[in-house]
């Protein structure tokens, strides 16, 4: 949807009293003109060059709009002839009826609530929610524009119909992207209506107690025969007397019985026949202790031997750099994942690796406490500079700052040099579990969380959903790279952090940086913003290059969080925080995308269960939409022709988080056929084993082999 700049609260009300008055106005005239009507043959003049003549007969009022005087000399008016006290007919076209001055009133005081309730509706829409509604907007723009935000074609003659997605949607049994809170909203839970009444066959009126239902119930006014619909019965007492399939969406009275029809359940979406999409479950972050031994291995043994009675194609496990290089540089410890590995052959499932140069602990999901190597953490108390730093000088100690990519301040060797020296050990340490094609995926880690993405949203911080976070740029380095962009652009002063982007939970409209018409828009803050997006790019272009040389002949892969909050917003102030240069009027997906094309790399993705609408419930103040982003992204890195895999972003144990997931991994009707490479489930617990929520998890299995 189009979004507007802002507009000031003064320029709104003017513009608004204005209409209400101009609007006024032409009904004062028309109320002028309908008191100016006389009877027998009247002539009415002085509304432009309109003029009325009254055609009608005895006791009745019937004028004619002529557009110009000199009509009236060519007209031939025939009166009705009356006969036996009877009005004749006569067709006219264009007539009008003039109204009792009371009816009139009423008619104009309905008029300005409806107009005062509009105008303050748009106002609302315009201040709020970034809607670009003209001026003269009425209550049919509100509707088109909300239509549109719901995924819906409205054409200019207000012919409305549904798009592909919101079709697609409709076909599962989901309510399409973006749609209207209420439209979803369970009658059940709705305040109960009074105790019903019925009427029976004979008239004699009989009550029917409420009982919550997922229906809108409808009392019938008039004894009705039975039509052919499979219905519930409710006797008097309203209790159920059969037991059938439900069907329609109305209540009837039929023998002194109250039929209660239910729309049935939308049909769910066959899935048999579509592509296979394989599906790997994370391991628990706690797999391996900090002594590198792998903890558990019987409770584990048997956790894997489940997955792979539902045909699970394989697991992914995190190494961390932080155990297997813990103490001494270039020192490398694998033995824990070495028997995990073996344990995996041995059960002929397949693994994604992630190469996790990140810390674990303090982030959402996070159960376990994985810092970075202690040689890694003493450097950094001497040169803090090492780690990503707010602009109010917090050190974030969960990844090293892309800054010292080519900075050998780490034992005389760069970041990249480390990450190239930890993965080329990896490689040939495990290169039995690569010529067995057991691993199948290495995922790079290229920042906090593994994702690629500055750490702008620390909960050791104070950050809390939906905050839209800070820039993380103010190291020694990345300053430094910073003053040298500036000075090649030839504009020295340039060569400074925004000093009104707000704090980690401000929201966007709270600050000058990312309000609408802010200075994320402006000279500056287009150059600082390409900049700091661009330093994103760069390290992972520097990083992927390396893992390619190391893994040659193996799939590598990014990931990329979705942060979907503040996406309905015109600056995407949270996006802009966390480095993806992608406002409303840019596609900050696309160079990240050609990256990724270049070395070859699948792009793994998040946040794909997430509905908009549940967002929108939960968090109104959001303005999230993680479908609309989720689009935005996979349809980014189709266009280019890369791999896209994809995970949850949050626990799901339920039906419709689950075929969230199939609609985003296999698209309905798409032309070209595209479809997810994996999915990674997230992740492995006790909870998912639980025998209901395995058994939904099995039959999403199923549903994503293209089993059913």
């Amino acid at each position: 949807m189009d979004r507007m700049g802002g507009t000031s609260d003064e320029e709104e009300e003017e513009e608004i009293e204005m209409e209400i008055k101009e609007e006024d106005e032409e009904d004062d005239e028309d109320d002028d003109m309908d008191e100016g009507r006389g009877g027998g043959g009247t002539i009415l003049a002085g509304i432009g060059i309109e003029q009325m003549v009254n055609i009608g007969g005895a006791g009745e009022n019937v004028y004619y709009r002529i557009q110009q005087p000199q009509q009236l000399q060519q007209m031939q008016l025939q009166q009705p002839q009356h006969q036996g006290g009877e009005v004749g007919q006569m067709v006219v076209v264009g007539v009008r009826r003039s109204r009792p001055k009371e009816e009139k009133e009423r008619t104009k005081l309905r008029e300005r609530h409806r107009r005062a309730i509009t105008a303050r509706i748009l106002a609302g829409l315009r201040r709020h929610g970034n809607y670009n509604l003209r001026v003269r907007a009425d209550i049919n723009d509100v509707i088109a524009a909300l239509a549109r935000e719901a995924g819906w074609v409205v054409l200019p003659d207000g012919t409305t119909f549904p798009s592909r997605s919101s079709s697609t949607s409709q076909q599962t049994g989901r309510p399409s992207t973006g749609s209207p809170a209420v439209a979803a909203t369970p009658v059940a839970a709705q305040t109960p209506p009074a105790p019903l009444r019925g009427v029976s066959s004979t008239g004699a009126r009989s009550s029917v107690e409420y009982r919550p239902m997922k229906s809108v119930f409808v009392p019938a006014s008039t004894p009705t025969a039975a039509r052919p619909r499979t219905a519930a019965m409710l006797g008097d007492g309203g209790e159920r007397t059969e037991n059938s399939p439900l069907v329609g969406s109305c209540m009837e009275t039929v023998d002194d019985k109250q039929m209660m029809a239910i729309p049935p359940k939308m049909q769910e979406r066959d899935f048999a026949g579509t592509p296979y999409v394989p599906v790997y479950v994370m391991l628990p972050l706690g797999v391996i202790n900090m002594k590198c031994e792998l903890m558990d291995p019987d409770g584990l043994l048997k956790q894997l031997r489940i997955l792979k009675s539902v045909n699970v194609d394989g697991v992914m496990v995190d190494c961390w750099w932080g155990i297997v290089e813990s103490h001494v540089p270039l020192e490398y410890n694998w033995s824990g994942y070495k028997r995990l590995f073996q344990m995996v052959r041995d059960l002929k499932l397949k693994l994604q690796v992630v190469m996790s140069f990140h810390e674990c602990g303090g982030n959402v999901g996070d159960d376990v406490c994985i810092p970075l190597p202690h040689w890694v953490a003493e450097i950094g108390r001497t040169n803090p500079d090492i780690f990503f730093t707010d602009r109010e000088g917090r050190r974030n100690p969960e990844c090293l700052t892309w800054g010292i990519d080519k900075e050998r301040v780490l034992r005389g060797r760069t970041a990249v040099e480390v990450y190239f020296d930890y993965m080329r050990s990896f490689r040939i340490e495990f290169d039995e579990f690569f010529e067995d094609g057991v691993i199948s995926e290495i995922e790079v880690g290229l920042g906090p969380c593994g994702e690629l993405r500055y750490p702008s949203y620390p909960v050791k911080h104070g950050w809390r959903y939906p905050g839209i976070g800070e820039f993380q740029c103010y190291d020694q380095y990345l300053l430094k790279s910073l003053r040298k962009a500036a000075e090649a652009r030839g504009h020295s002063f340039w060569a400074r952090g925004p000093d009104n982007a707000g704090t980690y939970n401000s929201r966007p409209h709270e600050t000058g940086f990312f309000c609408d018409g802010g200075d994320y828009d402006s000279y500056y803050g287009r150059f600082f913003l390409g900049w700091y997006a661009q330093v994103l790019v760069d390290h992972a272009d520097r990083v992927l290059s390396l893992a390619k040389l190391a893994f040659e002949g193996t799939c590598i892969a990014a990931k990329i969080s979705g942060i979907h909050w503040w996406y309905k917003t015109a600056s995407h102030a949270a996006e802009l925080a966390a480095g993806f240069y992608n406002p409303c009027n840019r596609d900050g997906y696309a160079s990240i995308v050609a990256m990724l094309n270049k070395h070859a790399a699948a792009l793994n993705f998040t946040c794909v269960e997430l509905r908009t609408l549940d967002q929108h419930e939960d968090f109104p103040e959001a303005l999230a939409d993680p479908e609309g982003l989720v689009w935005q992204v996979l349809n980014a890195a189709w266009d280019v022709g890369i791999p896209v895999a994809s995970e949850n972003a949050l626990p799901c144990h339920d039906r419709d988080g689950y075929n969230k997931i199939l609609e985003n991994a296999k698209p309905m009707n798409d032309p070209d056929g595209r479809h997810l490479a994996a999915f990674t489930y997230l992740r492995l617990s006790t909870d998912l084993m639980e025998r209901s929520n395995f058994s939904e998890f099995e039959r999403f299995v199923k549903r994503m082999h293209a089993c059913t």
